[in-house]
């Protein structure tokens, strides 16, 4: 006689979930240095200060066209890896400073995903004109109209209080926090509020690889914390829930 089996109702338990903790907590780490960096490259070696009028800056890319199109390219990291960036200073402030990481990256935040999408800068500009030939004076046109279109102002706006006060209060806050050296979130909170203020392409570009030390301190926290001090590992919902 065969035993019964129809009261073993029981499965197999579900297979375990990959954890990926360590994934995110390196990639991070690797972050957020890099759009501060590129972006500081890209100041020191621009054959223009910021702030000269369309056609300067028309004449000093049709000057040095080659060296304009390679530094383009250190602009992507800014571009692309700002954000995550800032989410890593965040995230690893947030435990030790949580109002005031809170504050700064808000204002952080803000700024970029308004400024990013909404700004369009005169270089990208001026660069078309030196390689497609384009007309000078009517470039310059466009590039009045942009200045003077009210959304790209209010972007500008907050995207300057961003970097100026976001990231002044997030590094603060990382020095509160005590995840990382000190001196780290003091250059954070330094080279973000005195980027706008330097005299120059050099100083500009000097003030954020200097500030691209003080996203380093995000980076150090991150490598020496354990997976469980990053977040919490991964997991099923409760049935019925």
């Amino acid at each position: 006689m065969r035993p019964d089996t129809g009261s073993r109702t029981a499965t197999a338990p579900p297979k375990p979930l990959r954890d990926v903790r360590g994934f995110w907590r390196i990639l991070l780490a690797v972050i957020a240095p890099i759009p501060m960096l590129g972006m500081g490259i890209h100041y020191i070696f621009s054959p223009v200060d910021g702030g000269q009028s369309f056609e300067a800056t028309v004449a000093a890319y049709a000057a040095h066209e080659q060296l304009v199109g390679t530094l383009r390219w250190f602009m992507l990291p800014f571009l692309v890896g700002l954000i995550p960036a800032t989410f890593a200073v965040a995230w690893v402030a947030r435990r030790g400073a949580p109002r005031l990481t809170t504050a700064g990256a808000l204002l952080a935040l803000l700024g970029d995903l308004a400024g990013f999408p909404l700004i369009r800068g005169g270089d990208d500009l001026a660069y078309l004109t030196v390689t497609r030939d384009f007309d000078v004076a009517t470039m310059a046109k466009i590039q009045n109209a942009l200045e003077d279109d009210p959304a790209q102002l209010a972007a500008g706006l907050l995207f300057i209080l961003g970097i100026v006060i976001g990231l002044l209060l997030l590094g603060l806050a990382l020095w509160r926090s005590g995840a990382a050296p000190a001196w780290m979130g003091i250059v954070l909170a330094a080279g973000g509020f005195t980027h706008p203020f330097m005299p120059g392409h050099v100083a500009s570009g000097i003030g954020l690889v200097i500030t691209a030390v003080g996203f380093t301190g995000a980076s150090i926290a991150l490598l020496r914390m354990r997976n469980d001090e990053f977040d919490l590992p991964p997991a099923r919902p409760a049935a019925g829930a």
